[in-house]
C-alpha cells in the first residue's frame, strides 16, 4: 500500500539532493544569502565589513546618482558596479558629503534640499562606520553633517580632514611594516577597472608595480654645506613653481608619503604667499631679509629672502593671447584628467575680458585646431569647445607644441601677454620630435615672446621631470592640478601671476663674509642651482616673476668659530689665499651680500640689485616673524619628507609648532590645511 508525499516534502527533498550533488551551487546559494543588503530604513545591530551593499539597493542607488551629479571623488575601486562593504560605502558617503562643502561654499544653492536631505540621512544610518573613518583628533572636534556656509578654502579642508579623508577604507588602515597599501587591497585590484564613461572620479589606489605605476620623478640630492673659505659665492635662479606641493598633497591625502624626489622643498615654500612689503618706485619687486636662529639645529642661523611682485590692477592688465594646449590622449582618459582639466579651463575662461583672445589646440595621434583666435567676451564659445574635447588616442606632443605656437604667433600681441597654457599627465610617448628637440623650440619661441604654463594632471603615469623641465625652458610656471580647489587657486586667485610677468631672468647670488660665516647652504634649489659666472650673463636663462608673486629663499649657514656637529667638506688650506679666520673683516659687520639681476619683460639687458645683511646678534627675547617661522616650517616638513641628512633635530611636532606660530591671519586657508596635511603625514608615520 503506498501513500502519496506532500509537496512540500518533495521540496525539502529536492533542495537536500541538490545540495549533496551539486556542493558549489549549495555553497554560491549560502554565499547570496549572506549578502543580502540591509533594507535602508533599519540600522543593523552589529555594523560588519562582512556584509555588503549590492548595486540594486536603494541606498547604493541614491549614493550613486550622488557621485554622478557632484562629480564626487570616489576612493573605491569598481563603485557603481560590484558590492561594497559598509565601511567602503561609508568611505563613498563622506567623499560626497566633502564635495558637498566645496560647492556650498562657491555657491549655497547648488546643492538642492533634496541631496542635502539624502545626504543627512545617510550619515545618520553609516553613522558607525563614519566614525571609524576620523582620527582622534579629529573626534574632538564637534560640528554639524553639512555646515551650509563655508567662506573659505579652511573651512572646506576642515571639514574634508575631519570626516572624509581621502585615505584608504577602513581594512587600510593598519599597515603591517614591509607591505604595501596594494598588498592590502589584491582583491580589489584584480577586479575590472571602470570603463570609460562610468561615474564619479576614482582615486586610484597606491600601485607598487612598475607596470601599473610610471610616474617619473628626477633625481634630487640635497644641497651640501660649503665652506665660505674655498667656495664664497652662492648663485641660482629663482622659482614660482608649485607643483611639488600639490603632488606632495596628493601622495598624503590618498594615505601614503610621497616619493623623496618629489619633494622640492622650495616648491613647498613657495606654495604660500608671504607678507612681504610691495616695491616702491620703478622696481618690479622688492627684497626682505631676515635672520634667526635654525629650528632643526639651534648652534646655526637661518637666513631668509624674500622677494614681492608688485601687484598689479586688473584694469592696467594688457590683454591677453592664450592658446590652450590640451592632450587628449588615451592616457588622459581617467576622471581626474580631461574632465579636471575641462572643469579647470572653464573657470580660466570665466575671468577673461572682451580684449583677451584664446585659442584652443588639442593633440593625440595627431594635432588640431579646435578653437580659433575667439574673443574673451564670447565666453560660450569657447565654453563649448572645452565641452567638446574627448580623450583617445597616443600622444604626439611635439606635434601639437609645434601648432600652438604657430597659432600663438599668428595672434601674437606686441603690447599684450602670449601665452601657450599646456595641459597634460606628461606622457609624450609618440612626439615627433626628441626631448632636446622639444625644448629648443620651446627656448626658441620664448626669445621670441611666446612664454609656456604647464599644468600637471592626473596619477600612475604622471611625467613630472618633463613638465617641470619644460616650463623652465618656457619661461613660464609649473602647477599640479588634483582638485578643483587647486585649479582655482592657480587659474583664479593667482592669475595675474601665472600669466602676466613682470621680471624675467631673476638670478641672485649670495656672497658670505668668511669672517662671519664657516660654512652656508641653500635649501632646496637643487636643480635651479648656476655657475657663479653665470649670473652677469644676461644670456643665461632664469625664472621669471608674475605679478603679486611672492619667492622665498633659505640658507642654513653655520656661524665662524661654532663647532657643529654636521660633517663639512674636507678640503686643503689654499696656499696663496687667506683663510676664513684670518682674513681682514672688510665687511664690518656685515654677514653676508645679496645681489639680484633681472630683466623687464621686453628688455635684453639685465638689471642690479644689491643689499647687505647685517649679523645682528640674536636677543633671547627676539621673536621670528610669521614669514620665517611659516617658511622654516615649510622647509623642515619637505626635509622630514626627505629624510634628509641635514634635517638635525627635524620633526613632525616642531613642524607642526612653527607651522602654528606662523599660521597668521591665513584668509584663504592655505596653511591651516598645511597644518593638517603635517598632521596627516604623521598618523602614516604612526600606522607604519
Amino acid at each position: 500500500m503506498s501513500y502519496p508525499i506532500p509537496s512540500k516534502m518533495w521540496q525539502r527533498v529536492s533542495i537536500v539532493i541538490l545540495f549533496l550533488l551539486i556542493p558549489s551551487v549549495g555553497i554560491a546559494i549560502l554565499r547570496q544569502s549572506a549578502t543580502v543588503a540591509v533594507p535602508a530604513n533599519q540600522t543593523p545591530a552589529s555594523s560588519t565589513p562582512k556584509t555588503s551593499i549590492l548595486p540594486n539597493h536603494p541606498d547604493y542607488q541614491a549614493l550613486q546618482a550622488l557621485v554622478k551629479q557632484y562629480s564626487c571623488v570616489v576612493p573605491v575601486q569598481n563603485f557603481g558596479t560590484l558590492p561594497v562593504t559598509r565601511t567602503e560605502f561609508a568611505t563613498v558617503l563622506n567623499a560626497c558629503v566633502n564635495r558637498s562643502n566645496e560647492l556650498i561654499a562657491t555657491d549655497a544653492k547648488i546643492v538642492t534640499p533634496a541631496d542635502m536631505k539624502i545626504l543627512q540621512r545617510l550619515q545618520s544610518e553609516f553613522a558607525p562606520e563614519l566614525a571609524t573613518l576620523k582620527s582622534p583628533i579629529e573626534e574632538l572636534e564637534a560640528r554639524s553633517p553639512i555646515t551650509p556656509n563655508q567662506p573659505t578654502r579652511e573651512r572646506i579642508q576642515t571639514e574634508s580632514t575631519r570626516k572624509t579623508q581621502a585615505v584608504p577604507t577602513a581594512p587600510l588602515l593598519s599597515i603591517p611594516s614591509g607591505s604595501s597599501v596594494q598588498d592590502q587591497v589584491a582583491n580589489r585590484a584584480n577586479m575590472p577597472k571602470l570603463q570609460s564613461g562610468s561615474i564619479g572620479r576614482v582615486a586610484p589606489e597606491p600601485q607598487t608595480d612598475s607596470r601599473f605605476n610610471t610616474e617619473n620623478y628626477n633625481r634630487i640630492e640635497d644641497n651640501p654645506f660649503h665652506r665660505v673659505g674655498n667656495d664664497p659665492l652662492s648663485t641660482f635662479s629663482i622659482d614660482v613653481d608649485t607643483a611639488s606641493y600639490s603632488n606632495v598633497r596628493r601622495f598624503i591625502t590618498q594615505g601614503e608619503l610621497p616619493p623623496k624626489d618629489a619633494v622640492r622643498i622650495e616648491e613647498l615654500i613657495n606654495y604660500f604667499t608671504y607678507n612681504y612689503p610691495q616695491p616702491k618706485g620703478e622696481r618690479p619687486f622688492s627684497v626682505t631679509t631676515e635672520v634667526a636662529a635654525a629650528p632643526w639645529n639651534p648652534q646655526h642661523k637661518l637666513v631668509q629672502v624674500g622677494l614681492q611682485g608688485k601687484r598689479l590692477e586688473s584694469k592696467t592688465l594688457p590683454p591677453s593671447n592664450l592658446v590652450f594646449l590640451i592632450d587628449v590622449s588615451g592616457s588622459m582618459d581617467d576622471p581626474n584628467k580631461l574632465p579636471l582639466v575641462q572643469q579647470s579651463l572653464k573657470l580660466l575662461v570665466n575671468q577673461l575680458r572682451p580684449e583677451d583672445r584664446v585659442s584652443l589646440v588639442v593633440y593625440a595621434g595627431n594635432a588640431g585646431l579646435v578653437l580659433p583666435a575667439t574673443p574673451g567676451s564670447q565666453k560660450s564659445t569657447i565654453l563649448a569647445a572645452i565641452d567638446r574635447l574627448k580623450a583617445g588616442g597616443s600622444t604626439a606632443g611635439g606635434q601639437g607644441i609645434e601648432l600652438a605656437y604657430k597659432i600663438a604667433k599668428e595672434s601674437f600681441l606686441k603690447s599684450g601677454t602670449n601665452r601657450v597654457i599646456l595641459a597634460t599627465d606628461g606622457d609624450f610617448n609618440v612626439g615627433v620630435s626628441s626631448d632636446g628637440d622639444l625644448t629648443r623650440l620651446i627656448e626658441q619661441k620664448r626669445e621670441q615672446g611666446i612664454f609656456l604654463t604647464v599644468l600637471g594632471f592626473g596619477t600612475g603615469n604622471y611625467k613630472d621631470g618633463k613638465m617641470e623641465q619644460l616650463a623652465d625652458k618656457g619661461n613660464g610656471n609649473y602647477a599640479y592640478i588634483d582638485t578643483l580647489l587647486e585649479a582655482k587657486k592657480v587659474l583664479v586667485n593667482d592669475l595675474r601671476g601665472t600669466l602676466f610677468t613682470i621680471a624675467k631672468d631673476v638670478k641672485i647670488q649670495v656672497e658670505f663674509n668668511p669672517a662671519k660665516v664657516q660654512a652656508y647652504r641653500l635649501i632646496g634649489y637643487e636643480n635651479r642651482l648656476l655657475q657663479n659666472q653665470d649670473f652677469n650673463d644676461d644670456k643665461k636663462d632664469a625664472g621669471d616673476i608674475g605679478a603679486g608673486h611672492s619667492v622665498t629663499a633659505l640658507y642654513e649657514i653655520i656661524p665662524t668659530g661654532t663647532k657643529s656637529d654636521v660633517k663639512l667638506p674636507e678640503i686643503d688650506p689654499l696656499r696663496y689665499q687667506h683663510s676664513g679666520e684670518t682674513a681682514s673683516d672688510a665687511a664690518g659687520n656685515e654677514l653676508m651680500q645679496v645681489k639680484l639681476r633681472y630683466k623687464s619683460p621686453q628688455d635684453s639687458t639685465s638689471q642690479l640689485i644689491t643689499q647687505a645683511i647685517q649679523d645682528d646678534d640674536l636677543r633671547t627675547d627676539q621673536i621670528p616673524s610669521t614669514n620665517l617661522r611659516f617658511a622654516a616650517a615649510v622647509a623642515t616638513f619637505g626635509m622630514v619628507l626627505r629624510d634628509s641628512e641635514y634635517k638635525g633635530d627635524a620633526s613632525y611636532d616642531l613642524v607642526m609648532k612653527l607651522a602654528t606660530q606662523g599660521k597668521g591671519e591665513d584668509q584663504e586657508g592655505y596653511r591651516g590645511e598645511f597644518i593638517r596635511l603635517v598632521e596627516q603625514s604623521r598618523g602614516l608615520i604612526t600606522r607604519k
